[in-house]
């Protein structure tokens, strides 16, 4: 038989389990969302859903959904590719 801590360790893990997939899902679905308006040029939109998903990386790598290191890698290449996008010539 199991422990009751044990019990209780196995529920806790099971629902973290299914706020980190959400979270994850959500965080994927807008770098998605950006990607797509950065391959559209359309330079408002990418910027506004860069706002959000810079915000969703840390409050992820915060959570420890992701890892720290993850989330700043991403959010220097989509912060370059809006750069580009915004700035072409510079």
């Amino acid at each position: 038989m199991h422990r009751q801590s044990a019990k209780k360790h196995a529920r806790a893990d099971k629902a973290k389990q299914i706020r980190n997939r959400h979270r994850k899902a959500t965080l994927r679905t807008a770098l998605k969302q950006t990607e797509a308006a950065l391959e559209a040029g359309n330079v408002e939109t990418a910027q506004e859903l860069c706002k959000t998903v810079v915000s969703l990386l840390d409050r992820a790598a915060g959570k420890g959904v992701i890892k720290k290191g993850t989330a700043n890698r991403q959010k220097s290449r989509l912060t370059r590719k809006l750069h580009a996008l915004t700035y072409p010539a510079a």
